[in-house]
């Protein structure tokens, strides 16, 4: 059973408390409130709600309400959280009025991607399309878009971090681009929706994260190192272990999501994610130490002489010098935090 630890909690309601005035007495409409994102969002939610005596509800959009409840009956069953049946696509609008909203409903599953492609691009942005029209008549004054590195297209060799200037975009040839041009799309919209409607729309693009809720049989290589450490396995690397990549935390991660949603300008995307850059062998090899220095390593392919290493790393300036957000979680603790996660006792 994946669980939360208290002090990472403790750790999102010290760096927001002085945020969530503007909850109280208010409703929250949430997409994806069921996957490794939404899981988190209703973790921190539920907990801060408790600890400074608020009056708020969130209502979680699902297609499977049985499903998540099985999955996490504490948050199911949460006087503060009421599921709401429906697809992100065409669901039908709850009654009554909302003053936020966090659309993170679209599936990261690479499998999906492999079998359909057309029905992911359209997902994406159906759903955006479908959340902004709700927004649009319920009264949400502030809404969040989680969006992804992967609107950039591939990081330039030449460039260590990328910025959100950076105007480069995925190859619309490549039918693998679905995903971050299905999220260009939705920044799009949201802003098309901000200037005729008048709400005010953050955009996060998100970078790769890890923690408790984090699937261990995907294709997230963290997930998937720690899975195999943690039973005894050797580490496998299915290509040459070089490309570079950053990891947040997931308590870092709600800090900047909150942050973003109450106090982000509008319509000015902030890159969310650590800037401290490590390779995928080197990633290997901490799980590996932490867990137990005699597992092997298996890499499965040899680097090429001379070859520039695949990058994936944001720029994280603009959230530092906009909302003054920064990694506090460094990589070490954090997966030592992960372990934790998969053998502690859940929060009482």
């Amino acid at each position: 059973m994946t669980k939360i630890l208290k002090e990472d909690l403790q750790h999102i309601l010290i760096h927001t408390e002085s945020l969530w005035d503007e909850m109280n007495e208010k409703r929250i409409f949430i997409t994806g409130g069921t996957g490794f994102f939404g899981c988190w969002l209703l973790e921190s939610f539920t907990y801060i709600v408790e600890q400074l005596k608020l009056s708020a509800q969130a209502v979680i959009l699902t297609r499977d309400p049985e499903k998540f409840k099985q999955k996490c009956p504490h948050l199911f069953n949460h006087p503060a959280i009421e599921f709401y049946q429906g697809d992100i696509c065409n669901f039908v609008f709850p009654k009554g009025e909302f003053s936020h909203l966090i659309h993170a409903g679209t599936s990261t599953n690479a499998r999906l991607y492999q079998d359909n492609h057309l029905g992911m691009f359209n997902e994406i942005i159906e759903g955006t399309r479908r959340t902004l029209e709700f927004a649009k008549v319920s009264g949400v004054k502030k809404y969040l878009l989680t969006s992804s590195g992967a609107v950039y297209g591939k990081q330039p060799d030449t460039m260590s971090h990328i910025p959100e200037t950076y105007q480069g975009s995925p190859d619309t040839c490549n039918i693998a681009s679905s995903y971050g041009e299905g999220k260009r799309v939705s920044e799009l919209l949201c802003t098309l929706y901000s200037q005729q409607y008048g709400i005010e729309i953050k955009i996060a693009r998100c970078f790769a994260f890890f923690g408790a809720y984090l699937p261990l049989n995907l294709h997230f290589a963290i997930g998937n190192f720690i899975r195999d450490a943690i039973e005894g396995k050797k580490i496998e690397i299915k290509g040459d272990g070089t490309p570079l990549r950053s990891y947040l935390y997931a308590s870092d991660l709600m800090i900047w999501l909150w942050t973003i949603l109450f106090k982000g300008k509008s319509c000015f995307p902030y890159n969310v994610g650590s800037d401290e850059e490590i390779s995928i062998k080197e990633l290997a090899k901490i799980v590996a130490e932490i867990c137990s220095p005699t597992i092997e390593i298996y890499i499965g392919k040899t680097p090429l002489v001379g070859q520039i290493p695949e990058r994936y790393i944001p720029c994280a300036q603009r959230a530092y010098l906009e909302l003054k957000l920064k990694q506090k979680i460094d990589l070490k603790m954090s997966i030592k935090k992960f372990i934790n996660s998969q053998t502690e006792i859940i929060y009482e």
